[in-house]
C-alpha cells in the first residue's frame, strides 16, 4: 500500500480552500526559483500541483512541465486549468477551440512514488506540501532521485506558528492552537517552513548544497484581509479541518463557531494586519 494512503490532508478539497489555492501564482509562491528557469531547457515537475494555477504559470517559463497530486480531484481541477481557449481559422470561419498547453502535462500520483526515471528533471518543485505528509524526508529522497545531476529542489512551506494578526483577537490564537493540534493528530508538521533546512539535511543533501531563504506574505488591504479572513469565516466550519478537529476532540462546533465569527471581526477591524512566514530552500543535486 502505497504510504500516500496513510497521509491525512489537513485542509481537504472544500470549494472554500480550492478557490484559495486557485489564486496561487508563480509570482507569489515560486520566486525564489525562476531565476533558476530556461525556456529553451527548463523540464520542471511540480508535486502536488493542487488546482493547478501554479503549474500553467510554469508553461511559457520551461521547455516542459510534469504535475501530479494525489487527489483525483484535484487533477481534474488542474488539467481544466491547463486548457486554454484560442481562435482558428477553419474553412473562412473563426472558430473558438479549446485545448491543453502542449508542454504540460498533469497525473495522479505519490510523491512517495514519483512515476519517472531517475535523473528525469532539471527542477522539482513543491509548494506547501510537505506540512501535511508523515514522511517528509522520504519524500525529499524521492525528489532527489528523479533530479538531474546538478538539479534543483524547490520546497515552500509555511511555518504556523509565525501566524500573527492584529488586533489580538482571542477567536484567531484559538483557531492558530486548533489548527496546529489538528496537524499534529494527522502527524503532520504545521511550522514545515523552519525545519525544510534539516529536512534537506536528513534526505542527503549536504548543508552547504541547500540554500535556505524565507518570505513574509502580508494581508493588510482592505480586499486582502477579506479575502483571508472571509475564506477562513467558511473553512473554519465547513473545510475538512473543522472536521477533523470535532472528531479528534479538539474543538466544539461552538468554538468553530465563534472562530468563524472572529474571522468576519478581523475583516471589520481598522488598521488589522495578519501575516505569515514561509520557509523556502534551494537544494542542489551534487553534479557527476
Amino acid at each position: 500500500m502505497s504510504r500516500v494512503l496513510k497521509d491525512i490532508y489537513t485542509h481537504g478539497h472544500h470549494q472554500s480552500v480550492v478557490s484559495q489555492h486557485a489564486k496561487r501564482t508563480v509570482q507569489s509562491s515560486a520566486a525564489f526559483i525562476l531565476p533558476l528557469l530556461e525556456k529553451q531547457h527548463t523540464k520542471l515537475l511540480d508535486v502536488g500541483c493542487g488546482p493547478g494555477s501554479i503549474t500553467i504559470g510554469f508553461s511559457p517559463l520551461c521547455k516542459q512541465v510534469e504535475a501530479l497530486d494525489y487527489s483525483e480531484a484535484a487533477v481534474k481541477m488542474a488539467q481544466e486549468a491547463s486548457k486554454v481557449s484560442c481562435n482558428v481559422s477553419r474553412n473562412c470561419f473563426i472558430i473558438n477551440v479549446v485545448q491543453e498547453l502542449k508542454n504540460v502535462t498533469i497525473r495522479q500520483g505519490s510523491v512517495y512514488e514519483l512515476p519517472f526515471e531517475d535523473n528525469s528533471f532539471d527542477v522539482v518543485y513543491t509548494h506547501q506540501v510537505l506540512q501535511h505528509l508523515k514522511y517528509p524526508i522520504d519524500a525529499l529522497k524521492e525528489m532527489k532521485r528523479v533530479v538531474k545531476p546538478g538539479g534543483f529542489i524547490g520546497a515552500r512551506d509555511a511555518d504556523y506558528s509565525s501566524m500573527l494578526a492584529y488586533p489580538n483577537l482571542r477567536g484567531i490564537d484559538e483557531w492558530r492552537r486548533i489548527y496546529r493540534a489538528t496537524c499534529y493528530k494527522n502527524d503532520a508538521e504545521p511550522d514545515a517552513g523552519r525545519y525544510l533546512l534539516k529536512w534537506c539535511m536528513d534526505s542527503g543533501f549536504a548543508e552547504e548544497q541547500v540554500k535556505y531563504t524565507m518570505s513574509v506574505v502580508p494581508y493588510v488591504t482592505q480586499a486582502e484581509r477579506e479575502d483571508w479572513g472571509l475564506a477562513w469565516r467558511t473553512r473554519a466550519l465547513e473545510s475538512d479541518f473543522a472536521k477533523q478537529a470535532v472528531h479528534y476532540g479538539l474543538a466544539s462546533r461552538e468554538e468553530l463557531q465563534e472562530i468563524s465569527e472572529t474571522w468576519v471581526e478581523f475583516t471589520k477591524a481598522p488598521g488589522a494586519v495578519f501575516y505569515y512566514v514561509n520557509g523556502e530552500v534551494l537544494a542542489q543535486k551534487p553534479a557527476l
